[in-house]
């Protein structure tokens, strides 16, 4: 099976800045795969690298085995790349369906092949199809974007901080609903601050520190590693990686 999403050794300098040394990670059709580590760690910075929205000075990033660095970023989305982003980028004048229907018109102009309303059912937003997006509570909002991205088919969904914003119970929904689009061959990367999230969803975990990978292996594998204790729960507070071991 072809690797849906690979990084090799990318680099970003913002001055005298080192964003991201060497960076290189994987991720797998059907799992989700988590990004993690403290503010500035370089999270979002190597999600613009992947989508194309930052150029590195060093690295290759190929999806499904198609070097795509250097392609603009709407070229990437068609083949299979999508994203959210920290901050909502919804359509705040449309309607929830519109929001899905537009999406799904962008990727085949004319020939739409999704059907917003089983997408709505899918994440659980079907009793909000017709509510404005700018109307919503942030968490369901959330929904909404995962459920645009989900409209363009990706076969690599890129999630930055999508969590964020929601209440116990809207994160378990959410929770279930990524193992199930993951189910269904889309290769998942997951940033998020939520730690017990990233631990009970994903099967592999990276973690970034100071723009530099300071470990990758299973949720229990990173979770014993001293260095990644050392450097993120000193910036999450020393209870927080406990609580999901």
């Amino acid at each position: 099976m072809t690797t849906a999403l690979d990084v090799r050794g990318v680099s970003v300098r913002f001055g005298g800045h080192l964003a991201l040394h060497d960076v290189s990670l994987a991720a797998e059709p059907g799992q989700v795969t988590g990004l993690i580590g403290p503010n500035g760690a370089g999270k979002t910075t190597l999600f613009n690298v992947i989508t194309g929205l930052q150029k590195p000075q060093r690295g290759v990033v190929r999806v499904d085995g198609q070097t795509v660095t250097g392609l603009p970023p709407h070229r990437r989305a068609r083949l299979g790349l999508a994203r959210t982003f920290q901050r909502l980028e919804l359509f705040g004048l449309l309607t929830v369906r519109e929001n899905l229907a537009l999406a799904a018109a962008q990727r085949r102009p004319g020939r739409p092949d999704v059907d917003p309303d089983e997408l709505l059912e899918f994440i659980g937003l079907a009793d909000l199809a017709e509510s404005r997006a700018d109307e919503l509570p942030t968490g369901k909002a959330r929904l909404v974007e995962l459920g645009r991205a989900l409209a363009t088919r990706p076969r690599v969904l890129l999630l930055d901080e999508p969590a964020s914003g929601q209440d116990d119970t809207e994160t378990e929904s959410f929770r279930r609903v990524l193992i199930e689009v993951a189910a269904r061959g889309v290769a998942v990367v997951l940033v998020e601050h939520d730690v017990q999230l990233v631990m009970r969803t994903c099967a592999v975990v990276h973690v970034l520190d100071f723009g530099q990978l300071l470990a990758s292996g299973t949720p229990d594998e990173v979770q014993a590693d001293g260095k990644v204790r050392a450097a993120y729960l000193g910036a999450l507070g020393a209870g927080s990686m406990e609580e999901v071991g």
